[in-house]
């Protein structure tokens, strides 16, 4: 049994198909093979169950997968770290980020770090959601995911940063653009542009109506925040989006304005990690000036 076995079955498992593997690594299907059959042999049961449509674990195969995904992750943190040692002020720090979440929560700390740390690179990768971040975490090589921080996660830590509190998009000349704030009735009757469905975000706003025993009506989606402000200014419907840091404050002269809903509960977004102490110098360091800065800005 090889660590290359491991990596070779975790990977069939999570693709569900030996020639994707195959493909990906750029050998022949036989040879994938010959990995999972060598370690079917060394553990003496079968680990994988062959389909029409590929493969999938067996009750043991997952077991294995589930053990190997996780001393492969922190092997591979540990490399990084020691690679990070070795180069000092160099090497890079690589992030999993939403589509607009540079913009919102890193603008100025991306610049600051830079001055700071001229010789380490950024790198960005951007997911969908909140769980496609978690998956990179676990799947690559990744130092740090931000995310809506929800459920706990098997295999990362999670750290809020800040809170952010719910905030109603209307159009300047809405009769609700006059109120101070508004409560958990004034939404019954609205027409609501609803967040990404599969994001962690639209799951605790839905929760937080259900706490408060509101069922408001939606007929319009999005894929993030900045498209549900877009809708409301243009008169769409009316978008509940958290207040990210770069919004303008409430009250504000301009095309939309931002009502507070203090009833619902504020969204937490913060740190997603493998482990937090074995993060490379660099990454910590990037971690703490987003922390300390708080959003573009601020």
């Amino acid at each position: 049994m090889t660590l290359d076995d491991l990596r070779v079955f975790v990977a069939v498992c999570r693709a569900g198909s030996l020639s994707a593997v195959a493909r990906d690594l750029a050998c022949t299907q036989s040879a994938v093979s010959q990995h999972v059959k060598r370690l079917e042999r060394e553990t003496g049961v079968a680990l994988l169950e062959r389909h029409a449509r590929g493969v999938v674990p067996t009750a043991a195969g997952r077991v294995l997968q589930a053990a190997a995904s996780e001393g492969i992750a922190g092997l591979d943190l540990a490399l990084r770290s020691l690679k990070d040692l070795v180069d000092g002020e160099t090497g890079s720090v690589r992030i999993a980020t939403g589509a607009t979440t540079v913009r919102h929560f890193m603008a100025e700390a991306v610049v600051a770090f830079r001055r700071q740390h001229p010789g380490v690179s950024l790198e960005f990768r951007t997911e969908n959601s909140s769980r496609g971040c978690f998956a990179a975490l676990a799947d690559s090589e990744l130092d740090l995911a931000w995310v809506t921080i929800g459920a706990p996660v098997r295999g990362i830590e999670q750290r809020v940063v800040m809170e952010l509190p719910w905030v109603l998009a209307v159009r300047a000349g809405d009769p609700l653009a006059r109120r101070a704030y508004a409560e958990a009735d004034d939404l019954r009757d609205l027409r609501l542009i609803r967040l990404p469905p599969n994001s962690t975000s639209a799951a605790q706003l839905e929760a937080a109506f259900a706490e408060l025993g509101a069922r408001p009506a939606f007929d319009t989606s999005v894929a993030d925040w900045d498209t549900a402000l877009l809708l409301a200014e243009l008169g769409l419907g009316y978008a509940i989006v958290p207040a990210v840091p770069d919004l303008p404050v409430p009250g504000s002269e301009g095309p939309v304005r931002l009502i507070p809903l203090p009833a619902l509960r504020p969204l937490a977004v913060g740190w997603a990690v493998r482990r937090w102490d074995a993060l490379s110098p660099a990454a910590r360091a990037f971690a703490d000036t987003v922390a300390a800065r708080k959003g573009a800005g601020r």
